[in-house]
């Protein structure tokens, strides 16, 4: 029974933000529009938990906008293709991880965007799962268009969304302001956008973000045979915690790469790397010696603990070439140290991805 990679994509493997990148080239005043809509996604999903809501349906809720101002299926293509940013290695890492295990990505992402990366990195498009939209097929008058135009200025205009700094469980801990910005984006999008004729946009399109990421794995485990127990993990924000659940409570092993904190929170080994090469050893070691010898190397982290665990000499030459000084930070993740991880890795996430798409859940 073979063991099995998974992977996000945007954060371990590119340092796009796709959504937000096309938003922001279509839709005026698209960044502060996308984030504010991110943050509120953040608040439904793990605050809120609004029935049958899910992270990552910020690529639902912006569909009808994106549409509105001239989105299509090849303007997204072409945009996707012409802003592919890699994270260091990955290329690399996809291709070695193919040769050793069966290997996926499972991405919310938009699937104009991985087709697009699929071919710049030469993985099989069929071992993807990610968001489905055929945005060509929506039609909408001028006066719907009209109306979203008037929406997003009316959303743009509202104060962003502040997430207080200490522990959160429920909507009192939220300021007034804010509370009051995400009772207006509630009207907004589950009363007043239903009532249009395009608001069967946000009930069709379907992100594969959080429970929608957890199914995926489930159908790749039906294709390959694979166990829980033997498959590795690999995310990076809100959209990974069901995953990072459903793998780790079954004995899996669940990696954070460059994560935010909800990727800390519900993962095991905390990668901190300008370069994915870290992935491609962890990947070697979980397949060819198991889950415990992958936490032992974690635990003892140097470099000749990599030269004792990890077989592939190119990989280990190649580490030590990467890196001649200082190693990248990797850590087992416990209680004691969650919190400094936390903001270790939030931070290095922002210097790898920039302020602006670091910054998102």
């Amino acid at each position: 029974m073979p063991r099995l990679f998974i992977t996000d994509c945007e954060g371990p493997v590119s340092k796009n933000d796709n959504a937000y990148e096309i938003t922001q080239q279509l839709v005026p005043d698209g960044d502060k529009f996308f984030t504010l809509l991110s943050k509120y996604d953040d608040i439904q999903a793990d605050i809120i938990k609004r029935p049958g809501y899910k992270a990552g349906n910020t690529l639902k809720l912006i569909v009808p906008f994106l549409r509105a101002f001239g989105a299509s299926n090849k303007k997204m293509r072409e945009f996707s293709a012409a802003h592919i940013l890699l994270v260091s290695g990955a290329r690399e890492t996809l291709q070695f991880v193919q040769q050793i295990m069966p290997s996926f990505i499972v991405s919310a992402s938009y699937e104009q965007y991985m087709q697009a990366l699929c071919e710049v990195v030469g993985f099989p498009f069929k071992n993807v799962y990610c968001t489905r939209l055929d945005v060509d097929k929506y039609r909408m008058d001028k006066a719907e268009i009209g109306k979203f135009n008037e929406l997003r200025k009316e959303i743009v205009s509202l104060p962003m969304i502040e997430f207080p700094e200490t522990p959160l469980r429920f909507m009192k801990d939220f300021s007034t302001t804010t509370r009051g910005v995400v009772e207006r984006l509630d009207e907004i999008f589950w009363k007043e956008i239903p009532k249009m004729k395009s608001g069967k946009i946000i009930k069709e399109v379907e992100p594969v973000g959080g429970i929608e990421k957890a199914r995926a794995i489930e159908e790749i485990l039906r294709r390959t045979g694979g166990k829980l127990s033997e498959t590795t993990y690999v995310g990076d924000s809100i959209t990974d915690l069901q995953p990072f659940q459903l793998v780790k409570e079954k004995g899996g092993l669940t990696i954070s790469f460059n994560g935010n904190g909800y990727a800390i929170r519900d993962s095991e080994v905390a990668v901190l790397s300008s370069n994915t090469v870290v992935t491609s050893i962890l990947a070697e070691v979980f397949n060819s010696k198991g889950k415990d010898t992958a936490i032992k190397m974690v635990k003892e982290w140097s470099r000749k603990a990599i030269e004792r665990y990890c077989e592939n000499n190119l990989l280990v030459t190649l580490f030590s070439r990467l890196f001649p000084d200082e190693l990248p930070q990797v850590e087992v993740i416990t209680e004691e140290n969650k919190e400094r991880l936390t903001k270790e890795s939030s931070a290095f996430r922002k210097m790898i991805r920039g302020e602006a798409i670091g910054g998102l859940g």
